[in-house]
């Protein structure tokens, strides 16, 4: 029998379990794919401990996980674009992503390109249409300087490199340890922490024209302090803020059609015009160790499971 990340009750890191489930045949439209690889996020860590339950409600047993890639095992009636060994790159939007059989809506899937490697593919969707979707919210041009926090992080880094193919000058609040990697990129590091604002403006003294929030507390303020106009900052992490302030929130379903999406950013990858950084690879008997290091905040890039 397959085996799957499973939670009865909200809760810490300790409420994960892998366990074998049932094998499902796939329904009208539908596939079955063998996991290869599958991003955790942290969205997914609040879901679990209910903090979002108002928004996300969850009925138990809850599985977890939207980003996937692996081979179509079974393919349903109604399908035609695709057939059973296809490398695909895909999203669940049933918390389901974390397993080793998962079904999939065929509209979910686009084809995996052969030299974009399994774990960049298994952890693109949350990340990739999100960093698209923040991007696109804030319509940077040539010649504009855009600040992105959290640069760095799963979102971040790719929305760095997303804003800089615009011709924008990109300013990344990242740790020290991630300035060089920033610094390949194309991208002026700055230093979070005390001091950030004078720091930002020393580094761009014509003016910040967007700004893209990936971490929160406190960067949709700093912006405002910074003269950036409401309509072009994006937060993805602090709702609260984007409340009061009436600033974006785009990002993830404000993309547009997420296979379209996955199809657009994988196939930069495959061309090596954006790269997807990964943090670490767990298996996915591993599933508490791979969120206890997600939760830490300090991530270069992508956690990834393979099942």
């Amino acid at each position: 029998m397959p085996k799957a990340v499973r939670y009865d009750e909200f809760g810490g890191i300790d409420v994960l379990r892998v366990e074998e489930v049932a094998r499902l045949a796939p329904g009208e439209g539908q596939v079955l794919v063998r996991v290869k690889a599958a991003g955790i996020n942290p969205s997914e860590a609040a879901i679990r401990t209910g903090a979002v339950a108002d928004m996300f409600p969850s009925t138990f047993p809850s599985g977890q996980g939207s980003d996937l890639a692996g081979v179509i095992e079974e393919v349903g009636p109604g399908v035609d674009a695709f057939s059973p060994g296809d490398e695909v790159i895909g999203f669940s939007n049933n918390r389901a992503s974390q397993a080793e059989l998962v079904l999939v809506e065929a509209g979910d899937l686009t084809r995996k390109p052969e030299s974009v490697p399994w774990e960049v593919a298994g952890g693109l969707y949350v990340v990739g249409v999100t960093a698209w979707g923040a991007v696109h919210a804030v319509h940077p041009k040539e010649g504009e300087t855009v600040v992105v926090s959290g640069a760095a992080g799963g979102v971040g880094s790719l929305a760095v490199q997303l804003t800089r193919r615009t011709g924008a000058t990109v300013i990344g609040l990242a740790d020290e340890n991630n300035h060089a990697w920033l610094k390949g990129h194309g991208v002026i590091p700055v230093v979070y922490g005390d001091g950030v604002a004078d720091r930002i403006r020393a580094a761009a003294p014509s003016g910040v024209d967007a700004f893209i929030d990936t971490y929160g507390h406190g960067y949709v303020e700093l912006a405002l302090n910074l003269g950036v106009a409401v309509e072009r900052i994006d937060t993805i992490a602090d709702f609260a803020a984007a409340a009061k302030y009436r600033v974006k929130t785009d990002g993830g379903t404000a993309a547009g059609p997420g296979a379209k999406v996955l199809a657009e950013l994988a196939g930069l990858i495959a061309d090596g015009h954006l790269e997807v950084p990964i943090a670490n690879v767990y298996p996915l008997a591993q599933v508490r160790e791979a969120y206890t290091e997600l939760e830490r905040r300090h991530t270069h890039g992508k956690i990834v499971l393979r099942p």
